[in-house]
């Protein structure tokens, strides 16, 4: 593998950005942001610990009810009932720098937001972030340091949202199998299978 170790070396490879797209982040919502937010069901929080280890977790609820705006310069994400890892939380604790990369279904450009974060265990605007009568566990709040819409090549590239791109499910054993071969879960393959079947989405609130 030949490296690149310096900005210089980057550069001379990839070239620099157009003025649009150096100068298009800003540091404040616009309606367009807003109405991109409630739009949107789907996030991926990317965070790092102190030593700069890093972690990316997917977010998701019914669109509306991800995200809350609290103002044009603060955010928060809704935490549901989870796996309790909480890896990305905990790097917050340590750092609280953050990245999210907000999704829409069926489009290819994407709402992004770096900022800095704190966890808060309640809140006023809980309440309107419940979902199925079930208040959020936390929440994420974020102070916006930027905002920009990213570019529509990486999906148009990997044809997410084409389903003649998606592979067949057989070739990825399903979630029960890579569970008891891969993470030692306890139980029968068929006790895994009932877990992650039907009754698995009675869990999420």
């Amino acid at each position: 593998m030949t490296p690149i170790e310096t900005a210089e070396e980057l550069r001379a490879l990839l070239g620099v950005p157009n003025e649009r797209a150096a100068n298009k982040e800003r540091t404040r919502l616009l309606d367009i942001d807003r109405d991109w937010l409630a739009a949107s069901p789907f996030c991926v929080l990317a965070t790092s610990d102190a030593e700069g280890r890093c972690d990316a977790s997917p977010k998701g609820d019914p669109a509306g009810s991800l995200v809350h705006v609290i103002d044009e310069t603060t955010i928060a994400i809704a935490e549901r009932p989870g796996n309790r890892r909480a890896d990305g939380y905990l790097n917050v604790i340590a750092n609280p720098h953050v990245g999210l990369l907000f999704l829409i279904p069926g489009r290819t450009d994407t709402l992004r937001i770096n900022g800095r974060a704190r966890l808060v265990r309640d809140a006023d605007f809980f309440d309107a972030m419940s979902v199925r009568e079930r208040r959020p566990v936390m929440a994420l709040v974020v102070e916006i340091e930027q905002v920009f819409f990213h570019c529509a090549k990486a999906f148009l590239r990997s044809g997410l949202w084409e389903h003649e791109s998606w592979a067949p499910h057989e070739t990825i054993p399903r979630r029960a199998v890579i569970a008891k071969q891969f993470e030692n879960a306890p139980g029968t393959l068929e006790e895994l299978d009932s877990y992650y079947g039907e009754s698995y989405s009675k869990g999420l609130y």
